[in-house]
């Protein structure tokens, strides 16, 4: 198992030897020590980075969409084990791990596609007195800050993009779940990525190593993701260089059911918005507003199926411990617990899926991104209160409503404040779509068409009219 920084093409230790554990959620014991990088170990890998910057970046898109593909056939060939270690150090169940190997991989496919269609313009001026060039060139060197929860797909998710846009970059994996995103790297080695475009850095204090490196000029681009409140001190750290930045921040995802909905399809979407991933991700669904007239109904159904989906345990616990203590304030504050609310006895980070009822605004989960498997329903009576309800957070990253009213929505998609709607379904995500938020939710897209122009720059060449003025 590898277990050492990756740097301009070799595996090294940290620069003073120091080490930290990786832990198995399901059972709290060590899967590996691996390599604790220091700040000068993260300048290390900048350089390597700006030192492959403008080969790499002269490299024909081709070759760039070659490299791409073969990683991501690589990846695919490779599922068994990459599944097999992202439930070891995340905890998911093993079918879930299996997913997220393949939506991680088609990142790789999409920007192989996307590689050689990096496109300018060429038009002529209003005056007709010049013609107008537009070019695209890489932002150059990327430091990626990438989350625990889906340890392949959110590398993925920013590596692709930028190698298809000609960046080098340093990656800085999550502490709690390195060793995937170790083990992509060696995958890119073997596709054919040339030394020093990919540096990935492992550390338990990430404050330590990138704060250097977002003070360093030679950076010209961030993108993170993780929870608002560090996004937004990154923000402020990138604010002396002025750095192209990409947030993908929290979320408090409103799951919106109207009285006209199939509800046996509403409860199957819940269940997939809610309890993928065991609830840890910016896009579970956090809120359930439910028309009054269909309330208890899909409140029995949605107890039903959670009570038998399979479940893995929480990354650690301290989130372990939040969603507990989420739950009490609930209660406490005269909520009803429908199924769980505890944490099972034994080993393990786990806790019970959960279904709660009567829940009061005042209560801190509906406010607070819950981050595990908790479904708190409340319930609305027109469609006016619904999108309030709904829009009555800081975030937007996505909602989610079912409806049969096809006019309807097209309202929510207007009315409502996020960057992404799911309409009876359940999952959102696609690699071929743009991923982001509004409000707190963050700054720019991951995925689609617009994904690679987040690591692109756009030069602009006046062009003296060629028939000089005819």
């Amino acid at each position: 198992m590898l277990t050492k920084l990756y740097i301009d093409g070799k595996w090294t230790e940290a620069v003073d030897g120091r080490t930290f554990e990786v832990l198995d959620p399901s059972t709290e014991e060590v899967l590996a020590d691996v390599a604790d990088a220091g700040p000068q170990d993260g300048l290390h890998a900048l350089d390597a980075a700006c030192a492959a910057q403008a080969a790499w970046g002269r490299t024909a898109p081709r070759e760039r969409s070659e490299i791409l593909r073969r990683a991501f056939e690589l990846v695919i060939s490779r599922t068994e084990h990459f599944a097999t270690l992202i439930t070891a150090e995340m905890g998911k169940p093993l079918a879930e791990s299996r997913a997220e190997v393949a939506y991680g991989a088609e990142f790789l496919r999409w920007f192989a596609e996307e590689a050689p269609r990096i496109s300018g313009r060429f038009t002529t001026a209003p005056d007709g007195r010049n013609r107008l060039m537009t070019v695209k060139r890489p932002v150059g060197p990327c430091l990626f800050v990438t989350p625990w929860n889906f340890p392949l797909a959110m590398a993925t998710r920013k590596i692709a993009p930028a190698i298809a846009a000609g960046c080098t970059m340093v990656l800085k994996p999550a502490e709690l779940t390195p060793l995937t995103a170790l083990l992509f790297a060696e995958v890119l080695t073997e596709a054919g990525l040339p030394d020093g475009v990919l540096n990935v850095i492992t550390t338990a204090d990430p404050g330590a190593v990138t704060g250097p490196l977002l003070a360093d000029p030679r950076l010209r681009k961030l993108s993170f993701t993780g929870s608002t409140a560090v996004g937004k001190k990154l923000i402020a750290a990138a604010a002396d260089q002025v750095l192209r930045v990409s947030m993908e921040l929290g979320g408090n995802a409103p799951f919106l059911v109207f009285e006209d909905a199939d509800i046996d399809a509403a409860a199957d979407g819940a269940v997939l918005a809610k309890l993928r991933n065991g609830g840890e991700a910016c896009v579970a669904a956090n809120r359930f507003l439910v028309h009054a007239d269909v309330a208890e109904e899909f409140t029995a159904k949605l107890a039903a199926r959670m009570q038998t989906y399979p479940l893995g345990p929480l990354i650690d616990g301290r989130t372990r411990a939040k969603v507990s203590a989420l739950v009490d304030d609930a209660v406490d504050a005269g909520a009803q617990v429908v199924i769980g609310g505890k944490a099972p006895e034994g080993k393990g980070f786990f806790y019970d899926a959960t279904v709660l009822v009567d829940v009061p605004l005042t209560a801190k989960l509906l406010s607070e991104e819950i981050f595990g498997p908790v479904a708190p329903i409340i319930t609305f009576t027109d469609e006016q209160e619904a999108v309030w309800l709904a829009n009555a957070t800081e975030y937007g990253l996505v909602c989610f409503a079912y409806t049969r009213d096809l006019n309807r929505g097209l309202r929510l998609a207007e009315s409502l404040e996020t960057g992404m709607l799911g309409l009876n379904t359940g999952i959102v995500s696609n690699p071929a779509a743009p991923f982001g938020g509004v409000k707190h939710s963050g700054i720019g897209r991951e995925g689609g068409a617009e994904g690679i122009e987040e690591y692109l720059e756009t030069t602009y060449v006046a062009v003296s009219d060629p028939f000089g003025g005819m």
